[in-house]
């Protein structure tokens, strides 16, 4: 998978994009993750990507010119399954949405800032909103990282233990169960018996029954 981010600060994708599972799937060649700075495809001499909106809101708008040469540079190069822009109005990010997106091979991830972007840009250049949640950040550089993340580790290979990633909350529309390690005992607080007696079927069951109780508590929207 190859993704390309392009941001008005690649500066603040360098640290995440290079730790963990993330540089792992890269050092690997399991991913490619390609950071791209907007301001160098900018016509104007002063590198400015952004301009006061017409109608005269407040606020400075991300213009369409460096969005565009960026995007067709890349499109020249390459086919992309999709142009994603992160955007607080868009879908919301989850499960069976990272699952689908992992499969692709190459994506683009639009990192909004300022107020916006020009919205020709979403009608004509962007193929998909996606949001992380219901807020407004700084701007897109974040959200961009938590889906690069969210795919990249369901990537075969990418962690160590892939069945991991499938018992991970969400997968099955489920919280994950409680999750233990040694001592059994620690001040007193004793790890469940049943994680202890080496019976799989009952532990399969425990594990299932503890997922549903702790949905139906926290999260009861996921069982609707």
């Amino acid at each position: 998978m190859r993704i390309d981010i392009i941001t008005v600060l690649p500066e603040m994708l360098e640290s995440p994009l290079n730790c963990s599972i993330l540089k792992r799937a890269q050092d690997k060649g399991l991913a490619e993750i390609v950071v791209h700075n907007l301001r160098d495809y900018t016509l104007s001499k002063h590198r400015k990507v952004d301009d006061y909106p017409f109608g005269g809101e407040a606020g400075m708008v991300m213009m369409i010119q460096p969005v565009d040469a960026c995007i067709s540079h890349l499109r020249s190069q390459r086919e992309y399954d999709e142009v994603i822009f992160t955007s607080p109005d868009g879908e919301t990010l989850d499960q069976p949405m990272a699952n689908s997106l992992s499969m692709l091979d190459n994506i683009i991830i639009l990192c909004g800032h300022y107020k916006g972007v020009d919205y020709r840009i979403r009608e004509h250049l962007v193929t998909r909103e996606i949001s992380i949640g219901d807020y407004v950040l700084t701007g897109g550089e974040l959200p961009a990282i938590i889906i690069a993340d969210s795919l990249v580790r369901l990537i075969p290979g990418a962690i160590g233990d892939e069945q991991s990633a499938l018992s991970d909350s969400f997968q099955d529309n489920l919280l994950a169960p409680p999750v233990y390690t040694r001592p059994a005992e620690y001040k007193g607080w004793r790890v469940p018996e049943i994680l202890l007696s080496g019976h799989e079927a009952r532990i399969a069951d425990w594990r299932h029954e503890q997922a549903l109780e702790r949905t139906r508590r926290l999260r009861p929207d996921l069982l609707l």
